[in-house]
Parts: structure tokens; sequence; C-alpha cells
């Protein structure tokens, strides 16, 4: 399999658009989850992050944008198929719509509205996870959803915080548990396992400084600890946090496209030893514009 071919597999456009393997999926997983709402849904998401919804100001994010939003929907929804074809967890028509909504609105929260001061992103940038529950209940509210979905959402949103311990959360029941497993894992292995990972990570640099959670000296000093975020800490969390939920990737990979490989958690060891590579060639140059030059696609 070719590169072109391997990347086009992993964004979800092998054989369509986007929109047609998250239709794909959910009928696989839970036929009764009517369409048309999943096309909703992918489609008011896009609006939001564009600023064609009146009273939000759209995104000019380096690295929560549109793109990434999509990318940790896909995550999810192998995710559940994975969990399906496992049939370890039967997944129910409420465990994914709430799945599929939470993934969907998850940093909506870093989304400036038209009541927010211009050129001050701190206070929606951090802390963002209640935000975007926010934005998910108008949505749900919009629609006449009950009242309990918008709240499991909420819980399950804050699964997304790295800096979060799920065991201190409020109650809430094992599917919404599983729920908030499947999403954390996906946002962390859409993240990581991106084609254009290394190229956003000055992005993120940015955008955390903007956010006032400026953790590192530099964009530099953020690529050179890279390594050891994902062996402290994103490790530890998809592996105990999350129960290895992650683990149901190969499994998806091997049902929809008999591909018997989890490329996400290859994509991440891949992006991190190239980076490792460059830190090494580069030192403390400017040398790193040459070997990070990938452009991602137009959402």
């Amino acid at each position: 399999m070719d590169n072109r071919t391997l990347t086009l597999l992993f964004e979800g456009r092998a054989g369509g658009s986007l929109l047609d393997e998250l239709l794909f999926l959910a009928a696989e997983v839970c036929p009764e989850l009517e369409p048309l709402f999943i096309e909703d849904v992918h489609y008011h998401v896009g609006r939001l992050y564009e600023g064609r919804v009146p009273g939000v100001r759209g995104s000019d994010l380096p690295y929560h944008n549109l793109r990434h939003c999509r990318m940790v929907v896909l995550a999810t929804m192998r995710l559940f198929h994975g969990l399906h074809g496992e049939g370890r967890f039967p997944i129910d028509s409420g465990m994914l719509l709430r799945g599929f909504l939470a993934a969907s609105f998850h940093d909506s929260g870093m989304l400036a509205t038209e009541d927010d001061p211009q050129g001050d992103v701190r206070d929606y940038l951090y802390g963002h996870e209640t935000r975007s529950a926010l934005m998910l209940k108008h949505f749900t509210e919009r629609c006449g959803m009950p009242e309990e979905i918008a709240r499991d959402c909420a819980t399950i949103i804050k699964y997304t915080d790295m800096t979060s311990d799920p065991a201190l959360f409020e109650a809430h029941g094992e599917k919404v548990q599983l729920v908030g497993q499947v999403v954390g894992s996906a946002d962390i292995l859409a993240q990581m396992a991106d084609r254009y990972y290394l190229e956003s990570l000055s992005g993120l640099y940015r955008e955390q400084c903007a956010g006032g959670v400026c953790r590192h000296v530099s964009a530099l000093d953020l690529m050179k600890k890279t390594r050891q975020f994902y062996n402290q800490v994103v490790l530890p969390r998809l592996d105990i946090a999350f129960s290895r939920i992650s683990a149901a990737m190969r499994t998806h990979f091997r049902l929809r496209h008999d591909i018997d490989r989890d490329l996400y958690l290859e994509n991440i060891d891949k992006n991190i030893a190239y980076l490792e590579a460059v830190i090494a060639t580069c030192g403390d140059s400017d040398c790193f514009a040459r070997h990070l030059k990938r452009l991602p696609p137009a959402t």
C-alpha cells in the first residue's frame, strides 16, 4: 500500500468523503441511529468553526481547528466500531449518539463568540470544556433532545481534559464512563497520530501561551519534551485511566480494511521517531522548517 493510499485510508477518505465513512461506521455499529442526525451534526459543527452560526465568530486557531475536530470524530467512531466487532462492550444507539456528539463538540468552547472580548482568548482557551458542553447543550435544545443527553455529554467532554482525573468526576454510569474513555482516547490518538502533527506543534505552543497555559519556554522546548510527554502522560492515561480502550483500533482496521495493524500507534511511533531525528540534526538551530514542511489539506 503506497503512502497516498494509506493516508487517504487513515483520514477516512479512501472510499469517498469523511462523512461517508462516518455514516458507514454508524450503520455498522447501530443501524437504528438516524443518518440524517449524523449529517446535521457534521454540517452544523462545520458552520460553527467557519463562523456561520449566529453568535459565534468562528476559529482561526492553528491547532485545535476544524480538521482536528473531524479527526477526533473519526477516531471515536472507529473505536466504537472496533469495540462492537470485539463484542466485549455492547454499544447501543444512546452510547453512540453521545460519543458522536461529545467528540463533535469537544473543542467548540475554543470558538470565540460575539460576547467575548476581541483579542483576549485566555478566558475561552483554558478550561474550554465547560464552554464546549454549553455549545453542545444549545444544539441539543434546538433539536428538542432530552436534557440528560447534554448532561451526559458534558461529563464525556471532561475526559478530553488531559489534566483531569476521571476518578474525581461526579458520579456517572458505566455506559457514560465507557463513552468518555472512547472519546478521551480518540482525542489523544487523533492528535498524535496525525500526519501533520509535527508541523502543528508550533501552533499548539502559540495556543497554549495565548490561553495562559504556557508550559514550555519555546516551541522547540515543547518538541523536545514530546517523547517524555507521551511516555509519562499519554500512555498511562490510555492504558490506566481509559482502560486500554485504544486497543480496539486494531480490531477496527482488521474488520473494516483487512489490515491487522493499529495505524494510529504506528503513526505516533513514526512521528516521535522522526521528531527526535530532526532534533538530533538541528539541535538549537532554526533548520526545523526544512524538515517539517507538510501542509495539512483544507477541511
